[in-house]
């Protein structure tokens, strides 16, 4: 008798239990845009509004309408969560809350502005933390975001734009949506909407149409947004139409990002699981150091913090490695062959020409002493 495929070997109950809890999960259902102003709140509203007709009971949490008269109308016969009040430092502020929609526990919850950061003393740090919690609850959540806000395209948003943004959803909660929709129009729809008032106060058009809202800005972003969405859209298809027979497809390629404590780290990174998304790709992010953890100044422990949670949030595992009696070089050597690494980015090199003619090229050496590995020289130009 043939012997049967791994894939048909009996489940642990761990693995039982999990399956078990995302059905149990509420599903995500994200509305996406190039930039504020293109509909995203007025969509999701309208489809609130009919899922409403259709007797499925339906709930804002949150929604910033920015004054937009069209959807302002169509709050009115939607039921709206009452947000929760917040003093800090003088100042009331109204944030999402979390405890009141779990306790009123509706099929279907509306929370605009997923990559808000809440005031200090809230319950979770980040809005995109509060949908989770609330998704585990077992709610259905409806919700909105722009291009610029997720984690892996900062550094491409801040070289088309030259804006740094500030607030940032990971890319593996994004990922995690059951659906995602793209909500788009042209630049010049867009710039008609804020010439006309329809987008920011009137004290704020002449610069946003100067500024952000440029035709160049717009087209570079509405490109940026439809490629990610297509690229969501390729990994789902893939996953549902893969050769299910043989189990879900492999990662095959293994890649090694290598960080200094330059100003490009967390672009080397973000480029990194950029390159490992798309080719399925089990991420590292190494560091490689001269002294212990113990004796990093307050600086270089602030910066390590930084990337473990970059890495956790890209799904990466953080290395750090001590050079020991080896240098630099050697260290990557040995790190990506006992990783089985196939591909290792690296930062332009910070040496002189003559440094390199006395101490010998990091690239030359782990080329020499490395087989079937790729390396990236990543530019240390700021994006």
């Amino acid at each position: 008798m043939s012997e049967k495929h791994p894939y048909f070997r009996r489940k642990t109950p761990q693995e039982l239990l999990n399956e078990i809890a995302e059905e149990k999960r509420g599903k995500l259902k994200l509305y996406v845009g190039a930039a504020p102003g293109v509909g995203k709140s007025y969509k999701m509203l309208q489809d609130a509004y009919d899922l409403k007709l259709e007797g499925i009971d339906v709930a804002i949490g949150l929604i910033e309408c920015h004054g937009r008269k069209e959807t302002e109308e169509l709050i009115k016969d939607i039921e709206v969560v009452p947000l929760k009040e917040m003093n800090y430092k003088g100042s009331i502020f109204r944030e999402l809350n979390v405890d009141a929609i779990i306790q009123r526990m509706p099929k279907v919850i509306v929370i605009d502005e997923l990559a808000h950061t809440n005031i200090p003393g809230s319950k979770n740090k980040k809005r995109y933390m509060d949908v989770e919690e609330i998704l585990n609850a077992g709610i259905n959540v409806m919700s909105a975001v722009n291009i610029q806000h997720l984690e892996s395209v900062h550094d491409i948003v801040q070289q088309i734009t030259g804006v740094a943004v500030r607030e940032r959803v990971p890319d593996l909660f994004v990922q995690d949506a059951h659906e995602i929709q793209l909500i788009d129009v042209t630049p010049e729809t867009l710039r008609k909407r804020l010439a006309d008032g329809k987008i920011y106060a009137s004290e704020k058009i002449e610069q946003s149409l100067t500024h952000f809202f440029t035709v160049t800005n717009l087209s570079s972003l509405r490109e940026l947004a439809l490629r990610e969405v297509a690229d969501d859209v390729d990994e789902k298809i893939e996953q549902i139409s893969g050769n299910l027979m043989y189990g879900p497809i492999g990662v095959h390629e293994k890649i090694l990002v290598c960080v200094g404590y330059g100003p490009t780290a967390e672009k080397l990174i973000r480029r990194g699981w950029r390159m490992a998304n798309r080719l399925k790709a089990q991420l590292y992010i190494l560091n490689v150091t001269k002294n212990s953890p113990e004796a990093f100044s307050q600086e270089k422990r602030e910066r390590t913090e930084q990337w473990k949670i970059l890495a956790s949030q890209f799904n990466a595992v953080f290395l750090l490695e001590q050079e020991g009696s080896r240098k630099p070089a050697q260290v990557i050597i040995d790190i990506a062959k006992q990783y089985h690494i196939t591909q290792i980015l690296l930062g332009q090199s910070a040496r002189t020409r003559w440094e390199e003619i006395r101490k010998g090229s990091i690239v030359n050496t782990i080329m020499r002493k490395t087989e079937n590995i790729d390396i990236h020289i990543v530019s240390d130009g700021r994006s």
